[in-house]
């Protein structure tokens, strides 16, 4: 079947540039799941066409998605009020409307609440719970409801309602682009952009939660469908000026997305400098993402060091900051050489482990106390050698 994801707020003329407000509908040329056989996770590799859209890109961007609601999630949403999904909804201040069901697929965020959404929603029910939970002493516990939860649950949780379908979705803010590093070079993919996206599924409060733009790209969009999208430039991650600077990448999971994008750029213009990878997941047999690619590239002395990191192949867990400082003298040579540094992926953990891992490196190498170890390390960040893309 093909599906076309208009974006009912951006129906501009093509004439004008595309743009986060006028997304151009890319055509799906492949989308297919990186993982193996007994894998846990779902990683898509997505190829999507830029031809006649005028956009382009560097090694570093990121590109946004506009997605759409999950159609069974909007279904339950219009059977728990009992809707009418042809009802025309005033979706903003311009007084532009949408039928019900429309708005709460594609312009609506349905999945996420607020402490103001559960606010003003305390206005339109007598439930006592939610009364409760809005009042100033109770802040923690209302910021606590928040994670996790969607509005479906608020609607089950705190009725009966006596609030039109206008009043509720009043309550609501307009779907945000999802932003994805992009796993591509255009040198060498012209009118082409490649994402790396994990599928985001997780059980909480006894139902099933799905990523609004994961999965989308993982269960509903098809080769041939489109995708609204938009190029959202990243000044903060970027390759060396000097093509003979050396690069380390450290970029576990969907974290090698930018890095595909960086290694490619180089092979096409033979950069003199080096560059060395480091790559972690679960199982080397089923989530070694892009491997062949990766091997290739280091046969072929594009990508010179390639260090992985498998945490549930062996006793121990190993990770990348592990393989990093089993490489400790290596790492601060190519440092004292003038190497650039990036990291891309988790920003709660990987990242901070990271971060004192190098510390650690710095440290032990130079023999110097861990101040100096930290002065060295922001100066690298300060003439952009260390550069992160983490979320």
């Amino acid at each position: 079947m093909q599906t076309t994801l208009e974006n009912p707020r951006n129906a501009k003329s093509d004439t004008l540039p595309f743009s986060r407000n006028n997304p151009f509908q890319a055509k799906v040329l492949k989308n297919i799941n990186l993982n193996g056989t007994g894998s846990s996770k779902e990683t898509r590799h997505i190829e999507l066409s830029l031809e006649g859209s005028g956009l382009s890109y560097a090694p570093g961007d990121a590109l946004g998605i506009v997605p759409a609601n999950d159609p069974d999630l909007v279904h339950s949403l219009l059977m728990e009020m009992e809707w009418d999904e042809e009802t025309d909804v005033m979706i903003n201040k311009q007084g532009e409307t949408l039928p019900l069901k429309e708005a709460l697929t594609a312009y609506f965020e349905i999945t996420l609440l607020t402490k103001k959404i559960l606010q003003q929603a305390a206005a339109f029910t007598e439930n006592e719970k939610l009364q409760q939970l809005v009042l100033v002493e109770n802040a923690v516990q209302l910021k606590e409801y928040c994670n996790g939860r969607d509005l479906l649950d608020m609607l089950r949780d705190f009725g009966p309602w006596k609030a039109s379908a206008q009043e509720i979705v009043s309550l609501l803010r307009k779907m945000t682009p999802r932003l994805y590093s992009i796993a591509s070079s255009m040198a060498a993919n012209p009118d082409e952009v490649h994402l790396t996206i994990g599928a985001v599924r997780f059980n909480a409060y006894d139902r099933e939660r799905k990523g609004v733009c994961s999965v989308l790209c993982a269960e509903r969009v098809q080769e041939g469908d489109t995708l609204p999208v938009f190029v959202q430039p990243n000044k903060h991650f970027y390759l060396p000026e000097s093509e003979d600077k050396d690069i380390i990448m450290v970029g576990p999971g969907t974290g090698i997305a930018p890095f595909r994008s960086f290694i490619q750029e180089r092979a096409i213009s033979k950069a003199a400098g080096r560059s060395w990878l480091f790559f972690g997941d679960q199982h080397a047999g089923s989530d070694f993402l892009y491997q062949n690619e990766l091997e290739n590239y280091q046969q072929n002395g594009i990508l010179t060091k390639l260090d992985t990191a498998f945490s549930r192949d062996a006793d121990q867990k190993v990770y990348v900051q592990h393989k990093m400082l089993e490489n400790s003298k290596e790492l601060f040579e190519w440092f004292e050489n003038g190497a650039h540094f990036y990291v891309c992926g988790d920003k709660e953990r990987m990242a901070k482990d990271v971060n004192e891992a190098l510390i650690s490196v710095i440290e032990k190498e130079s023999a110097c106390t861990r101040e100096e170890a930290e002065t060295y390390l922001d100066n690298m960040k300060k003439t952009g050698r260390y550069q992160r893309d983490v979320y």
